[in-house]
């Protein structure tokens, strides 16, 4: 299944930079990118494609989810404004429900309303919840009917910034510590700007994860998210296994955190030789 969706996003005309499939959160992130018209082609031939192989009735995971194809984030790179990929957003979103019959809700920078803006306040319920919520006034779908499709749920469409999909492993399978460390360090709790987390439980590596998102990696920086973390496992006496970053990731968040775990000092991009070799 995997397989179809990267070759239509490919026949579509899309690059396709990246497909990290993730068994414990039962989920895969595909990455691509491209012309706005190659984009929004990939983006409903993957639809087409994906909608006919996936029954959420018979799916489970670690990670919360509303629909088959769960979130669409179109993001400007290259000579793409916000307010270009707002207009994807919502050119998609239209054609996607009006294929296939299903709910679709615009978030981000493309949410009709401040409370259609944080996808986890779209997610609330899941799919299992999803024909209740459905028929709630406040959240009638931007596009299609007030009812999930029976296999596909609902799907989540909008425009944002570069987001960065980051998860630190601990060295525990005590599912507890994991939830009050993504308490402690999510913003929505009192912790980090710009950061969003849960606990999660590795069940076949005996280990939990505070999985993450991070959306706004210049103001919130991948380093002091970790290290953030460390400090709340070591109260629980728990160490730090590995971190990981799900997809792609922008270089200057990584040379960030470089340049501060080695204290570097008035470093600049630059001074990174890949970088003076483009100019």
């Amino acid at each position: 299944m995997l397989d179809a969706c990267a070759a239509a996003i490919r026949a579509a005309g899309a690059q396709l930079l990246d497909v990290k499939p993730d068994a414990a959160h039962h989920r895969t992130v595909f990455s691509f990118a491209g012309e706005p018209a190659a984009v929004k082609a990939a983006v409903l031939a993957l639809f087409d494609t994906a909608l006919p192989r996936i029954d959420l009735r018979r799916h489970s995971g670690e990670h919360p989810r509303v629909g088959a194809v769960d979130v669409v984030p179109f993001v400007p790179i290259d000579g793409v404004t916000m307010a270009d990929c707002v207009g994807m957003a919502k050119e998609v979103g239209a054609e996607v429900s009006k294929r296939h019959n299903l709910p679709v809700f615009l978030y981000e920078e493309a949410a009709a309303s401040p409370a259609r803006r944080n996808l986890e306040d779209i997610r609330r319920g899941e799919f299992e919840g999803l024909t209740a919520k459905l028929q709630q006034a406040d959240w009638a779908p931007d596009f299609g009917p007030r009812a999930p499709h029976p296999s596909a749920g609902a799907s989540v469409i909008g425009a944002r910034m570069a987001l960065i999909a980051y998860n630190v492993n601990l060295l525990t399978n005590r599912l507890d510590v994991a939830k009050k460390v993504a308490t402690a360090v999510r913003q929505s709790s009192g912790g980090l700007r710009f950061v969003k987390a849960m606990g999660v439980d590795l069940a076949d590596r005996g280990i939990v994860q505070v999985s993450m998102n991070l959306t706004n990696f210049e103001k919130t920086p991948i380093f002091r998210v970790f290290e953030l973390v460390k400090r709340e496992a070591a109260r629980y006496g728990v160490s730090v296994l590995e971190s990981e970053i799900i997809g792609l990731v922008p270089s200057a968040a990584l040379t960030a955190s470089a340049a501060w775990y080695l204290q570097l000092d008035t470093f600049s991009d630059a001074q990174i030789l890949e970088n003076r070799l483009r100019r």
